[in-house]
């Protein structure tokens, strides 16, 4: 989501003083009324890592977002896209439904996401109706774990923990402008992607009238806590990831500081 711009406090995009300390790449690209695909994510990375290996530096690939961290480390090939098919997905309001859709025509598909998990789902309903083929006929998927050359680190904390801490950060960003920039992007049609980024989405349905400003924040947390379940699990399923003990943390920082 850090793609877009206008989007700052809610993306807790590095600030500009963070950033005049260390070079951040792949934040600002587009507006966030404008398409931007896994695709498109693939060659700006590619664009970025040109850059930083001709200046000789080491790049730290810092994120949630499994996807599209797993296209950058994998290089997945993605499926082609089928806008008008996925637009017509999106009309379905149960995700359940669609889910129970793509049980039907390819279970093996359905069976590497979480029923609940809209886009993934809307995504492989599309690919698979466009083409004809089962989603998951396509490349040898997300449960292959090739090796790679990256050392790949998961930050351990614990669930109480990090419920916390989802909590007090939406108080920060409240407290530091996030309803007032969400304003500003009420009148823009944002893109599919833009449009379901957590707490933007609940904010501007307050806006709107559609709820009242402390639901729209509950539900906001809410989400931030089922998205977060996922992103543990997808890491936890990838062999390749080592689990470091938020303890242990500054240790590790010092420690890749000493190698860079």
């Amino acid at each position: 989501m850090q793609v877009y711009r206008g989007m700052n406090i809610g993306t807790a995009k590095a600030t500009s003083q963070e950033q005049s300390e260390v070079r951040h790449h792949l934040i600002d690209l587009v507006d966030p009324h404008e398409t931007f695909t896994l695709v498109d994510f693939q060659e700006a990375h590619a664009r970025a890592r040109t850059d930083i290996d001709e200046r000789s530096g080491v790049p730290l690939l810092v994120g949630g977002t499994g996807l599209y961290l797993r296209a950058i480390v994998d290089g997945l090939t993605p499926p082609p896209r089928f806008a008008e098919i996925a637009q017509q997905l999106d009309t379905e309001p149960e995700t359940e439904l669609l889910h129970r859709r793509l049980v039907d025509l390819d279970p093996i598909g359905a069976s590497r996401m979480e029923s609940n998990n809209r886009r993934r789902i809307i995504r492989a309903l599309e690919v698979t109706l466009g083409t004809g083929r089962p989603f998951s006929s396509f490349g040898p998927g997300l449960n292959s774990y090739p090796t790679v050359p990256y050392r790949m680190l998961g930050i351990e904390i614990e669930r109480s923990e990090l419920d916390d801490r989802i909590e007090r950060r939406y108080r920060d960003q409240m407290e530091a402008g996030f309803l007032e920039e969400v304003r500003g992007l009420a009148e823009v049609e944002l893109s599919v992607t833009a449009g379901q980024a957590l707490g933007y989405k609940e904010l501007l349905a307050y806006i709107r009238g559609q709820t009242s400003l402390d639901e729209a924040l509950q539900l906001a947390i809410q989400r931030t806590k089922r998205f977060a379940r996922r992103q543990q699990r997808w890491f936890k399923r990838d062999p390749r990831v080592e689990w470091v003990p938020r303890s242990q943390l500054n240790s590790l920082i010092n420690e890749i500081s000493s190698q860079l």
